[in-house]
């Protein structure tokens, strides 16, 4: 990362800054920094914005500050904004939508917000699964085991255990334990896995939310509930998409709701 700021609470915040035009900041979701969403940045900015990526506290490049509170990643995007120019569009990708939506709600200086697939849990028995989740990821990091952490992570994704055992001998492994703790902030900014409803009511800007047309349908009916609760907000399938969108697809659905 490129640049550095600092927040409110004097985390330092390492961030990159692509393009010119209107700025927009992308939000990284679980197990990513902001390098995971370069691609998506390089898209973005071919269409005419200033496009900042940026690796959230306690990974990557930035630093952080004990306890962890949801409203600390809040004022962290509030000093990329003031560094971007005083105002910007958000783009929140996974559960770093949820960040981005919580952003919007809080009053910061956002023109727009769109989301990628942020993961509340809608199917049947989605809380529930949700809440063992978050209990056994608070005692594996409490106890310091990190892979189990992660285990539990890709289990959530639906990833297979075979897959998962391989990911254990790989050489991304230690990547992935580095970024193990952070997953337990993520869990905080999804609160109890639903769709905040009441919140989402009162982002009163654009709102933009995407699925892939070949993710879970209930990956769809996550985001579709998202646009039905936001005042201003709109719902967009993206034809043979799945979690893992392709930036040269999503970028320029963006840039034209950017843009408007």
């Amino acid at each position: 990362m490129g640049h550095k700021t600092f927040s409110r609470d004097g985390t330092s915040l390492a961030y990159e800054s692509t393009g010119d035009g209107p700025a927009v900041v992308l939000v990284s979701g679980a197990m990513s920094t902001g390098a995971t969403l370069a691609p998506l940045a390089e898209s973005l900015a071919g269409h005419g914005f200033t496009v900042v990526t940026y690796d959230r506290r306690g990974r990557g490049g930035s630093g952080e500050k004990a306890p962890y509170d949801v409203a600390r990643e809040v004022e962290d995007l509030g000093v990329l904004i003031e560094a971007a120019g005083g105002e910007a569009a958000l783009c929140g990708v996974s559960s770093g939508g949820a960040l981005a939506l919580e952003a919007a709600a809080s009053g910061l200086p956002v023109r727009q917000v769109a989301v990628y697939e942020t993961p509340f849990a809608v199917y049947e028995g989605g809380k529930a699964e949700w809440a063992t989740y978050t209990e056994r990821l608070t005692e594996a990091l409490g106890e310091g085991r990190r892979g189990d952490a992660v285990e539990l992570f890709l289990r959530l994704t639906g990833l297979a255990e075979t897959m998962i055992q391989g990911a254990r001998q790989s050489p991304m492994w230690p990547g992935m334990e580095s970024l193990a703790p952070s997953l337990a902030y993520d869990a905080a900014v999804l609160g109890d896995g639903g769709v905040p409803r009441e919140r989402l009511a009162s982002i009163e800007v654009p709102l933009l939310a995407v699925a892939g047309g070949a993710s879970p349908a209930w990956m769809r009916e996550a985001a579709q509930a998202i646009a039905e609760a936001a005042p201003r907000g709109t719902y967009r399938s993206l034809p043979g998409q799945t979690h893992m969108v392709e930036p040269q697809v999503l970028g320029p659905v963006l840039a034209g709701f950017f843009g408007a």
